[in-house]
């Protein structure tokens, strides 16, 4: 049983950290630099303390700043509990006055850890999911930079040649963005002709170059007119298409780095083998999961975990209401929502759980979702016994 409980709220460069008895009273506050030795010497100061042997420590933030101090906790086997920023401002106004300061926040946070018996304790992060973690929220980061990108080189050619804009699908094809970078309006399409655009498409090793050319050539007879502004957003969108191409490269050496680290994992191969994860929706699940599933106990606290099992809201006569919880990953959430979706085209045994849902009245994302929460039962019985998956017999 703790006998001393300790709040740090936590920030990038500085963390503060109030230290309780059992009785509330404040025995140490102090701010300290996110460093090595400003951690380690508050641990023997807190340490130093009467009844600072049992301490139990709680913090509002469970990534980003937090990777110092989780490390040096974790080699001096001191145990880190997490309450949500949304917790604690919820609890801030149960507390006397209106100020706010990172003192008051985090003997709030050591005061909720007083009071509080059923705190998460945040878990040792080994190293492949620290990787995979990397990797999957930087292909994230470049996915929403890409689409961003795209947006924007769309309401540029939606400006001046929107035929061409209509014409091919940016995000996922690499043979319009490398003709872009060369030829943006439909005068020098026209000039250049459909042997030359082809020829040099070939020359950049585009795939299904005459296809380009042709439909590019298709799109320019549609239009002599020239608009207002035309010659300085042809070359933006020169620019545009250059850095889709960068983007492009980018993602596919992520995905690369992804695959040859995913097999390390001892979970990714049964994984796999479930309809539906290929080694991009595998990371991400095994990034929000880690390679030890006993911490989440059954697959119903996986599925809340998830996001996937929904929480009742019952007030009075009125029963029977359930959303979707507030605190969850949406990573992971995610990753068993896509999976569902291509296992319910691909494997027979999903699309026919997901046709009876559609025939219960339920919506296709209603549907789609019950199908990710049947099939984290699924997920977890195989990760359990490390065995593939194997489709029932029809």
């Amino acid at each position: 049983m703790p006998q001393l409980w300790a709040g740090i709220d936590a920030g990038k460069s500085h963390h503060h950290c109030v230290v309780i008895d059992g009785d509330g009273n404040k025995l140490l506050s102090r701010r300290f630099a996110n460093r090595e030795r400003e951690i380690r010497t508050l641990l023997g100061d807190v340490a130093s303390l009467p009844g600072g042997v049992e301490v139990a420590w709680a913090t509002d933030l469970n990534h980003g700043g937090t990777g110092l101090l989780r490390a040096v906790f974790t080699e001096h086997r001191q145990p880190l509990h997490y309450i949500s920023g949304r917790a604690i401002h919820h609890a801030a106004h149960t507390y006397r006055g209106e100020a706010k300061t990172d003192g008051k926040d985090a003997a709030i946070i050591a005061d909720q850890a007083r009071i509080c018996r059923d705190l998460n304790l945040m878990r040792p992060v080994d190293d492949l999911t620290a990787e995979l973690r990397l990797l999957s929220a930087r292909r994230e980061d470049l996915v929403h930079d890409r689409t961003r990108t795209v947006n924007r080189l769309r309401a540029i050619l939606l400006h001046y040649f929107p035929t061409l804009e209509a014409a091919f699908n940016y995000a996922t094809s690499k043979g319009p963005l490398i003709l872009l970078t060369k030829y943006q309006t439909p005068g020098a399409i026209r000039r250049v002709g459909h042997r030359r655009i082809t020829t040099w498409l070939k020359g950049k090793h585009c795939r299904k170059a005459t296809d380009v050319a042709t439909i590019a050539l298709q799109a320019a007879a549609d239009q002599h007119a020239t608009v207002a502004g035309e010659a300085a957003a042809a070359r933006l969108v020169g620019t545009i298409a250059r850095d889709l191409l960068r983007l492009r490269e980018q993602i596919l050496e992520v995905e690369a780095e992804i695959t040859a680290v995913l097999p390390a994992n001892p979970l990714a191969a049964s994984l796999m083998s479930i309809p539906g994860f290929g080694p991009r929706l595998a990371a991400d699940f095994l990034a929000a999961t880690g390679t030890d599933l006993s911490y989440f106990e059954t697959p119903d606290r996986l599925a809340s975990f998830a996001g996937l099992a929904p929480v009742p809201r019952d007030s009075g006569k009125i029963s029977g209401n359930h959303y979707r919880p507030r605190r969850y990953d949406r990573r992971l959430l995610n990753a068993c929502f896509q999976s569902a979706f291509i296992a319910a085209r691909n494997c027979p045994t999903s699309r026919a759980f997901y046709e009876r849902k559609r025939s219960e009245g339920k919506s296709h994302k209603q549907a789609l979702i019950a199908l990710a929460r049947r099939r984290i039962n699924v997920i977890w019985a195989v990760l359990r016994d490390g065995t593939v998956f194997a489709a029932p017999a029809t």
